[in-house]
């Protein structure tokens, strides 16, 4: 019996000797007929074609709705600072695809990477393989050739039939479970939670870093007899004493030990996940290395601040779950005199009447991007969604550099800017300031 293939009958030939990444990225986005096509049964057969058993080394799978990124970069950080050799994948990329694989802490090198890709293709034979697909087999296959100690993926979507999900997880972090991609998760949380669950494996541990889990997860961890440490029960945050000096922090009790994270820029929850997943992977670890390591930790696009006078921030809180921790951030520096400009940009199956009524009380000034990419909505589309959470002066512009200028030509020095929503809003927006700032160093 042949293995399972939906490959186009006109399928684009393979990339030739010395292609470069973004031949073999064109190549990817050609070979399979869809973008999202959920089910692990595709990747299972080449995985088998490329590794015999399971690579011997420790499986640590990150699924949630949002904080996955911050959560990774934690754990990576505090695994390597332990002495681990890491590999992290993560999705999606800001700039550059090399983003989502990382190997000690660097972005994979483009030679790394194409042969990466080379060995995918090489066992696939005529199994069709998405985008997503595709890349996580080669960050599988560049992590075995790097000879890494552990693996830290993120989930792409969903958990039970994500391509992560090819490996059993040695250790599971559940940031969180909320609405977002409801044409393939559900539309509320109890389905969404046992799409996500669906990484767990029977007496593995796990953590579940938010609160009010889903019955679903909580069922699934209970029938597999899985040793879930859940916020607020088995560890709490408390907001460290406003006369402590320095930066605004706040404490993790975990086994009646005080760890100081600090508040911000990633959310804390996550990194106090990544924390307490630390102390029980690697006890060894000093409560002052793991203060010292977090403190300066940030990840692109995370409520990342690039610019003063205005202070510009970016991130990439795309649904209103994340949307209402942005909205808290921005609150926390927001004064009486001064504005907060918003330029948002989204994709067509986003709840943009959701982040919009998450976002209406800490945003003073709306310019709303067009995206001019696969999904993306028009200003105009934004505007007459934000419509329905009462949000009614919103000028729409033709792209994220348009917004962007007419944000910054009506703020104040004192005012805020905050470029938010798609990846794809926060990478082109991230892309005009870095050059500004180039040009003008």
């Amino acid at each position: 019996m042949p293995p399972p293939s939906n490959r186009p009958d006109q399928s684009p030939a393979s990339p030739a000797a010395g292609a470069t990444v973004d031949q073999w990225l064109t190549y990817l986005e050609a070979i399979h007929p869809t973008e999202i096509d959920l089910g692990l049964d595709r990747v299972l057969v080449v995985m088998r074609r490329l590794f015999r058993r399971k690579p011997g080394v420790r499986i640590i799978t990150v699924a949630g709705t949002n904080g996955k990124g911050s959560a990774v970069a934690a754990l990576e950080t505090l695994l390597r600072a332990a002495g681990r050799r890491t590999g992290a994948y993560t999705s999606p990329h800001l700039q550059r695809y090399n983003e989502r694989v990382r190997l000690n802490g660097e972005d994979i090198s483009d030679d790394s990477l194409v042969s990466a890709f080379e060995a995918v293709e090489a066992a696939r034979g005529n199994v069709s393989l998405t985008y997503f697909e595709f890349g996580t087999l080669a960050a599988f296959v560049a992590f075995a050739d790097a000879g890494l100690d552990d693996w830290i993926l993120e989930v792409g979507l969903g958990g039970r039939l994500d391509a992560v999900n090819v490996l059993d997880a040695d250790f599971v972090i559940l940031t969180s479970v909320d609405i977002d991609h409801v044409a393939f998760l559900g539309d509320n949380r109890e389905a969404i939670g046992f799409e996500k669950a669906g990484v767990l494996r029977p007496g593995i541990p796990a953590i579940y870093a938010d609160t009010d889990p889903p019955r679903s997860v909580l069922q699934q961890a209970a029938a597999q007899k899985v040793r879930m440490a859940m916020f607020g029960r088995d560890y709490q945050l408390i907001p460290e004493s406003q006369a402590s000096p320095g930066i605004p922090a706040m404490v993790l009790n975990y086994q009646n030990q005080p760890i100081r994270l600090p508040a911000g820029p990633l959310p804390v929850k996550s990194v106090a996940a990544a924390v307490v997943a630390v102390r029980q992977l690697e006890p060894d670890l000093s409560v002052t290395v793991i203060e010292q390591v977090l403190s300066g930790l940030c990840v692109p696009g995370r409520f990342e601040r690039l610019g003063s006078c205005p202070d510009i921030f970016l991130d990439v809180g795309h649904n209103p779950h994340a949307a209402g921790w942005l909205a808290e951030q921005l609150g926390g520096l927001k004064l009486p005199e001064r504005r907060v400009h918003a330029v948002y940009g989204a994709l067509a199956d986003k709840d943009v009447e959701g982040v919009g009524r998450a976002m209406i009380d800490v945003v003073d000034a709306w310019y709303l991007a067009s995206l001019k990419v696969p999904r993306g909505l028009s200003g105009h589309d934004l505007q007459a969604r934000l419509a329905g959470a009462s949000i009614a002066h919103a000028p729409a512009f033709e792209s994220v550099q348009e917004a962007l200028d007419s944000a910054l030509s009506a703020a104040a020095p004192n005012d805020l800017v905050v470029v938010f929503g798609s990846f794809f809003t926060v990478a082109e927006g991230r892309e005009i300031l870095l050059a500004e700032e180039s040009a003008g160093s």
